[in-house]
Formats: C-alpha cells, structure tokens, sequence
C-alpha cells in the first residue's frame, strides 16, 4: 500500500528545481511503473510520481494507483505503524474499507468518496488494514510535501465527504481546493486540487483552470483525450503552467473516470528517502535515527545521541512497527538541480 513506501532499498528521490519541464502548453504523459508492497501476495501499485523526468506536481510528490484487487489472492491491505515526515496523505478509495490508526490519536475508516487526509508535519506514524468485510480493494494513495515554512507543523488528520457535482457528461468530487464552485474546507498548506470525474461515454469535462497551476490527470478507468493529447488507463498527464482550460474528452465507450491534481509549483528542492520528507541528508538521517531508536532495541539511538519521540507509536495497534531501511552507504542525500 502507498500510504508507507515499503522499498527495502528506498532511492533518494530529489524533487524541485532540477525537473525538466515541457515547452509551454506542451502536454507530457507519465507511464506508470509496477512496484510490488512487500510479501509473497503483495499488492502491486502502478506508480507515476515520482519519476525521473517529473517529481512534482504543484506540491503533489507521490502517485500511486492500486487496484481493483481481489483480496482474496492479493491479501489486501496490512501496512504496520511507520513514520513519516515533512508531508500529508491523501487517501482516496473507489472501492473497499481500510482501517486507519496514527499517533496523534486518530482511529477512522478510509471510505469509497471520502477524503482521509493525514499531516505528518513534524512525525506521525500510522497503520493502514484493509477491513475484513472488504472485497475489492481498489484506490489511490497520494502524498504532498510541506513547503518549508509549515513543514514542522503538528500532526494532524481530517476528513471530509464532498458533494457530488453533476454536470452535462460528467460529474465531479472536489476534495481539495476549488473546482467548478465547489470548495472544499480541508487545510492545505499550499495552494492545491484535487478532484475525481465521472465522465460519460463521448462526455467531455471543460474545466477552468488557474493560470498559475500546474495540473495532472491521472486515469483510473478508460481512456480520454487531455486537451487533445491521448492519455491511456493508469497514466498519468502533466500539463504544465500557463493553461486556462482543461477539456478532458472519455473516448473509451463505457466512459472514463479520472482524478485530477493541481497546484502552484512548489519553487523547493526536497529531499524524499522511504516515508520522510526532508532538506538534507542529515535531516533524513535523524528521521531514522529517531523512529528506530523509538521502535528498537536500547542501543539504538538517534544521532544526537538523545532518545526523541518524535513519531509515537498507535494506541491500541496489533501490528509490530516497520524497521526503517539501513541508509545507502557511503553517499551523501542532498538536494540537487
């Protein structure tokens, strides 16, 4: 499940300045790439960011699109407390249940149409399972990083159930931002959207779009036309800044549904190792030093030598927590253009 990066050699991923960014008003379609979530029965998500041509999308860092998976072969959804920083979640269901636990005391199901956005801000650790009562587990999991001036807020979690907006050939959930004159309430520490369409066979969605915006269209069933560009199930469009109206066109014959993304170009270098957030590679290194010092055995201890809680455990959790990969030895983390 995306809600932890489950890799056991996790890649440095620089995100910001360094992305290569298309000719104005040029469209670019990312390809998902497989990555399996740990286990024999592992669940495969399709993964579009990060990837080496493009880490960001506004403040949107992290895409991954699951599903629909039986859960009967796959084994759903377990994923134990693991840490995160600098960064909220968004998880977002069309089908299934999860149950959610963190440790800032929250305890709440993750529901098909509601938004379930956790902050980490500071350090979180939370718990993802999958409810038993669930067949299909079939979703997306997104992460958005903190600008810097926020990045060390307290954690957090909310929720929210938006309307369902109907429109001729489609119909839209604003779950975060502004869209069509739906507002959602959640806070964002950065201008962003974010919204699913229902687009009907031969529909066409014509949006407004902030000029200030960079958008992108990830396609979780059929296949549509981003402002003339053909994107296929599970890509994902990036249009860059400067564009002030999305059409979005379903050419599947049985129509297509979408989430789309948005936001102001983050305009920072981050620095993203396994479930942290960070500007340095000494930061990251303290994460981890942190969370197994929490986690681990008594000779673990952070860098500074100092036990910090900086994450806490879920109360009430029956699942062991994630130990954090070992650091990639002998390279230095840090941000690059």
């Amino acid at each position: 499940m995306a809600v932890s990066n489950l890799d056991i050699q996790p890649a440095e991923t620089v995100c910001g300045a360094g992305d290569s960014v298309p000719p104005p008003a040029a469209i670019a379609v990312l390809q998902p790439r497989q990555v399996p979530l740990g286990g024999p029965r592992a669940m495969n998500v399709r993964r579009t960011l990060p990837q080496r041509q493009r880490s960001l999308i506004g403040g949107w860092c992290f895409v991954d699109h699951y599903g629909p998976d039986p859960v009967a072969q796959t084994g759903g959804m377990s994923v134990p407390p693991h840490p995160h920083t600098g960064l909220q979640t968004v998880s977002w269901l069309f089908s299934g249940e999860i149950e959610h636990r963190d440790s800032a005391g929250n305890h709440v199901y993750v529901r098909p149409g509601e938004l379930n956005l956790m902050t980490a801000g500071r350090g979180i650790s939370h718990s993802e399972v999958s409810t038993p009562a669930t067949c299909t587990l079939h979703g997306v999991q997104l992460w958005v990083a903190l600008p810097a001036a926020t990045r060390f807020t307290n954690p957090c979690f909310e929720h929210y159930v938006p309307d369902i907006l109907t429109e001729t050939g489609y119909t839209a959930a604003v779950f975060l931002g502004s869209l069509l004159g739906q507002s959602s309430p959640v806070a964002t520490y950065s201008r962003l959207l974010g919204a699913e369409l229902s687009i009907t066979a031969g529909g066409r969605a014509e949006l407004p779009a902030d000029l200030a915006f960079e958008h992108g269209v990830l396609v979780d069933t059929g296949a549509v036309m981003v402002n003339g560009t053909p994107v296929g199930r599970a890509e994902l469009a990036y249009v860059p800044p400067g564009t002030g109206t999305l059409e979005i066109l379903a050419t599947a014959g049985s129509g297509a549904r979408v989430l789309l993304l948005g936001g102001e170009p983050l305009g920072e270098q981050i620095v993203m190792w396994w479930n942290f957030i960070g500007r340095s590679h000494a930061e990251i290194a303290e994460y981890r030093a942190n969370w197994q010092a929490e986690i681990g055995p008594a000779q673990a201890t952070p860098a500074n030598g100092a036990l910090v809680a900086q994450f806490g455990l879920p109360a009430g959790d029956p699942l062991p927590p994630i130990p954090a990969p070992p650091l990639p030895k002998n390279v230095t983390l840090r941000p690059r253009s």
